[in-house]
């Protein structure tokens, strides 16, 4: 079975000792580096005489590669991000070398995607605070070896936002046919993200064989804070809540530019968000 392995060396989680050990693991024809932004995409693309593309990266890369995969080709992804969501929601370890044992003997799953204005995401989309929360860590920068800062370094950045914000977030957005929100996160899968271990259930029961799932607050004030994190904790909350669930389509229209994310990439400020799901779109590894 011809399989190739397309590494993002600046990764946090990757080295060059990870990648042998992975590659060997995985037993691939080729191992393809990315060098710069959208590399992966260009890649993946070339590998059409593939029958697998394993992807050892952090959720920018999976992404990439979910644009540029030919069809047909299954996809496994190794966790080399600081979260690397997902793979860790495909239900794989953290570890690299133990993921890649379980995808070299996996099975194939058959899931979803999302798109947002065409972009294709396999885990979640955010229009608003989470995408500015994105462009606030993009804007550190990365350290000496290249690595992105970790969950700290990321809580920090949350708590600087909402400071910034004093907690307060106005209905800037129309969901269409659902009335106003003042931000809007949208999931292919449960959980939306990690914080360590900790997943994140934003929104909760979005499943990567179904359509998509939207949790949008019609506003937000620092008195909600309290129903945010028993949200969090429990699923359950008094703010006033804009839910879909299953959706094939979801419009969004925003009164001033707002930050749009998918999967964790910056696609820049819109006025216009058209999220569309892409059902049983592409095949992926996952544990037997």
């Amino acid at each position: 079975m011809a399989g190739a392995l397309i590494v993002n060396p600046r990764a946090s989680r990757v080295t060059d000792r990870a990648v042998e050990q992975v590659a060997r693991i995985l037993r691939v024809d080729e191992v393809l580096r990315t060098e710069q932004a959208r590399h992966a995409i260009e890649l993946a693309s070339t590998l059409a005489d593939a029958d697998r593309i394993y992807v050892f990266s952090g959720d920018g890369g999976f992404n990439e590669v979910l644009n540029g995969a030919p069809p047909g080709v299954a996809l496994g992804f190794l966790p080399g991000g600081g979260t690397s969501v997902l793979p860790r929601a495909l239900g794989l370890p953290r570890d690299p070398a133990e993921a890649a044992r379980q995808l070299v003997h996996g099975r194939t799953r058959r899931i979803s995607l999302g798109r947002a204005n065409g972009r294709r995401f396999g885990f979640s989309a955010g229009i608003g605070l989470d995408a500015e929360l994105i462009r606030r860590m993009d804007s550190r920068g990365r350290n000496e070896s290249g690595k992105r800062p970790g969950d700290a370094v990321f809580a920090l950045t949350a708590l600087q936002a909402l400071v910034a914000h004093r907690m307060r977030f106005d209905p800037v957005l129309e969901v269409e046919g659902h009335g106003s929100a003042a931000f809007a996160l949208v999931a292919n899968s449960d959980p939306y993200s990690y914080v360590g271990r900790v997943p994140l259930r934003l929104p909760r029961g979005a499943a990567f064989e179904g359509g998509l799932d939207l949790l949008a607050p019609r506003a937000f004030r620092p008195r909600d804070l309290a129903g945010a994190l028993r949200y969090l904790a429990t699923g359950r909350t008094r703010i006033p809540l804009v839910v879909l669930r299953d959706q094939d389509r979801i419009s969004i229209l925003s009164r001033i530019p707002v930050p749009l994310q998918v999967d964790g990439e910056d696609l820049g400020d819109v006025t216009e968000v058209v999220l569309e799901a892409e059902r049983a779109a592409v095949d992926v590894i996952v544990a037997r």
